[in-house]
């Protein structure tokens, strides 16, 4: 399962979506898509811009990948 983190992120650094699309150049739908966990994909150069807007040192602050755990019946 991918966990998009971006609002957590922003609420550490008290960021507001205005904020991000002022420092990155993108959308605000994109922003918001991303923020509100509705996005379906992400491209990279978002990803990009994200990553440098909010000085990540590593994708995963934003997006992290997580084994489900199947339970059994």
């Amino acid at each position: 399962m991918i966990e998009n983190k971006l609002s957590e992120i922003m609420g550490r650094k008290r960021l507001k979506i205005s904020d991000i699309i002022e420092k990155t150049g993108l959308a605000r739908n994109t922003v918001a898509e991303l923020y509100h966990g509705r996005a379906k994909r992400i491209d990279l150069e978002t990803l990009d811009k994200l990553c440098k807007a909010l000085e990540c040192e590593s994708l995963s602050e934003i997006i992290e990948f997580r084994q489900e755990v199947e339970t059994k019946i």
